[in-house]
């Protein structure tokens, strides 16, 4: 049994002694981008409690030392936390350097170095002290990847610029490519990729989110970063058009990507410009950091305001613009005014700005259209509800087409606007339900005239009895007053002939 019990004796201390060698010379190398932190991994237990699941004692130290770029530079004092829990650290990197104490006790001894500096790269070692005097170590070594961006602060829409992406890997460079949103960007007009750099030269909106640069390296080595640009500009379409109705009301759009107080900017201008008739129309607004939205609110609109209006922003030292096309839709009818019962009647739809791709379409408003009803370029059978193409035709005008019409342009995006056509035939009378009102007026009418008529009847009959011989008295007045009539008129025939002689 003695020789058997000799090499189990000798297999057990070869295998304790290979494993805290191999923890000893354990190195680990990571990498972390500039501006963001690092954990450099750091875990260890003492032998004798290597298989049991015992927390570790108080008395244990732990000192952070690093060495620079190479290990073979000596070493200067990063952290140190006592086993009384006293803490050092270096003062350059005093705010940013820290370990977690309840992990302390577990074996945890990771550094942490938030935020993580290009200056920061090179080795770093641990020392661990023991309460029974035993000591281990760990070497993890901090590559720093870093994407600057040029010019410094905050992006702006058609500002060109530059991404630049190196580290601190000590082989040379082989290829550089760079990813947006998980794409492969080919070099083209607008972007150039030259010694790890990418060069915008015309930055928008669709170039906003994340960059990714990868390095590969001589020795093989293949190191990537990302970084999440973030470009001021407008939502929204490069070139908006609004389209609105002749006569309507009108709001051009002006709104900023992102709000200027996420980029510590405080106070924003906004102008609005419009050359018209070789005069220049302006309007200003000047807003706080808490708004990014300037329309410009236009009442009633006419085919004399359509054009190109420009929305010019000032962002601190910094100015955007943005033109705004306003497209009013109009119906020009082949008749002005009434329109006779019988006539045949052209209602045109037009846009002031077309792009070409626009759909015109017809319907009624207030009544299904007729059979009647043909369009210009109609590929609807009679019968549905609504007519396409810019022209409205009807044939023979009459009292059913009578109302309101509406012609809406479609295009790609679905619909951009409507304008309404009033028709109004001449002549035409709107009938009404018969009302209360109207029944009383009518009985009225009809009362009055049946006291006229009893008032005609009974002066009648007062005339026909003065005639009757029942009224001998009023016989007498009148021979009586004969004689003295008839003597006035001979008197007056003989003052006529003397005046004429």
């Amino acid at each position: 049994m003695r020789p058997v019990s000799m090499l189990l004796f000798l297999a057990f201390t070869l295998l304790v002694f290979n494993g805290g060698a191999e923890e000893e010379k354990t190195e680990q190398k990571v990498w972390a981008r500039e501006g963001s932190p690092a954990v450099l991994p750091c875990y260890l237990i003492p032998k004798k409690l290597k298989n049991s699941w015992k927390q570790l004692s108080d008395k244990t130290s732990v000192l952070w030392k690093r060495h620079g770029v190479s290990t073979h530079q000596e070493p200067h004092m990063v952290l140190e936390v006592e086993y009384t829990g006293l803490r050092k650290m270096a003062l350059p990197m005093r705010p940013r350097v820290s370990v977690q104490d309840p992990a302390l006790r577990n074996g945890n001894f990771s550094l942490l170095i938030d935020p993580v500096r290009s200056e920061d790269a090179g080795w770093y070692e641990a020392q661990v002290a023991y309460s029974n005097k035993e000591v281990q170590n760990c070497q993890v070594e901090l590559g720093v990847v870093t994407v600057t961006l040029s010019p410094p602060g905050f992006v702006v829409e058609n500002e060109p610029l530059l991404l630049s992406c190196n580290s601190s890997h000590r082989a040379s460079l082989v290829e550089t490519r760079w990813f947006h949103n998980g794409q492969l960007v080919p070099t083209s007009g607008t972007l150039c990729s030259f010694h790890g750099a990418l060069s915008i030269l015309r930055p928008s909106m669709r170039d906003s989110g994340p960059w990714h640069c990868q390095l590969r390296y001589s020795d093989n080595e293949i190191i990537s970063a990302t970084h999440n640009l973030q470009i001021l500009g407008f939502d929204g379409p490069i070139n908006p058009i609004v389209y609105a109705a002749a006569g309507s009301a009108a709001d051009l759009p002006c709104t900023l990507s992102y709000l200027p107080s996420a980029f510590g900017i405080n106070g924003v201008k906004a102008h609005w410009s419009r050359l018209a008739g070789g005069h220049l129309e302006a309007w200003a607004f000047s807003k706080n950091w808490s708004s990014r939205s300037f329309p410009l609110h236009l009442s009633v609109v006419g085919s004399g305001d359509a054009g190109q209006y420009r929305c010019a922003v000032s962002v601190g030292s910094k100015k955007i613009s943005r033109d705004v096309t306003l497209a009013v839709v109009t119906v020009t009818p082949s008749i002005q005014g009434p329109v006779s019962e019988g006539s045949r009647l052209l209602l045109i739809c037009g846009i002031t700005h077309p792009r070409g791709h626009e759909r015109f379409q017809w319907k009624r408003l207030n009544s299904s259209p007729t059979n009647k009803l043909v369009a210009a370029t109609s590929h609807n059978p009679e019968g549905h509800g609504f007519q396409t193409g810019p022209t409205l035709e009807i044939p023979q005008v009459s009292q059913k087409d009578m109302g309101a019409w509406e012609c809406s342009v479609h295009g790609p995006e679905g619909r951009l606007g409507a304008v309404e056509y009033g028709l109004q035939i001449m002549g035409a009378q709107v009938s009404s339900p018969p009302t209360i009102f109207s029944g009383q007026v009518t009985f009225g009418l009809t009362l009055t005239l049946f006291l006229l008529l009893t008032v005609c009847v009974l002066a009648l009959a007062l005339q026909k009895r003065a005639q009757s011989p029942a009224f001998p008295a009023l016989e007498g007045i009148v021979a009586v007053n004969m004689p003295r009539k008839k003597e006035m008129e001979e008197q007056q025939e003989e003052q006529i002939q003397q005046t004429e002689c």
